[in-house]
């Protein structure tokens, strides 16, 4: 298999998996649950998943690991559990990948505003964004996926966290509103 790196310079059309969100509300888990803390619950529900999107043909499967930071765990009392859920969730991942798929960190927005919008400082954000790095790259991810940001401040601090604890490729999803092309904040994606 090859690395990341590699595949996306290659210029082959790449399939990534699907949501892992969705597919577990359809196997029965209630959305008052935290998906992100399935990693150390429930690890053989997230890898069958995984297994499945490997069996259609993914190339990229994403961590389960879109909320697990500190400051959306903490709606569940486990932000002391960031680092680990982020590596479990990572380990889960490359273990079902078998080698014939790479493996990409799955990071999204906090869920608070940041400065210039908000009271959180870029510090701040990038040190919540780094928990959960640190806790991706323990387990094992091949690249990064920093995906449905609306705000590219905050965007750029976890791209900042990543930058700063590695060299792994990292892909940037932003969700715009509209015809005009532009993020909820207003930015223009260019």
């Amino acid at each position: 298999m090859a690395d990341l790196r590699e595949m996306l310079a290659d210029g082959r059309v790449l399939v990534t998996d699907g949501a892992m969100g969705t597919v577990l509300y359809e196997r029965g888990v209630f959305v008052n649950v935290c998906y992100d803390e399935l990693n150390a619950t429930h690890p053989e529900l997230v890898g069958k998943v995984h297994a499945q999107y490997l069996h259609a043909g993914a190339d990229i499967l994403e961590t389960n690991t879109f909320g697990a930071n500190p400051v959306k765990l903490s709606s569940y009392r486990l932000e002391d559990r960031t680092e680990e859920l982020n590596c479990l969730a990572a380990g889960i991942a490359v273990r079902a990948g078998r080698g014939r798929a790479v493996v990409t960190g799955a990071i999204g927005p906090l869920g608070i505003r940041v400065e210039p919008l908000g009271p959180t400082s870029l510090e701040e954000a990038r040190e919540y964004f780094g928990r959960q790095v640190d806790g991706l790259l323990a387990g094992g991810v091949d690249g990064f996926i920093l995906e449905t940001f609306s705000d590219l401040a905050e965007l750029e601090q976890a791209f900042r966290a990543v930058k700063s604890r590695c060299d792994l490729p990292v892909i940037v999803q932003v969700t715009v509103e509209g015809d005009d092309g532009k993020t909820a904040s207003g930015a223009s994606a260019e």
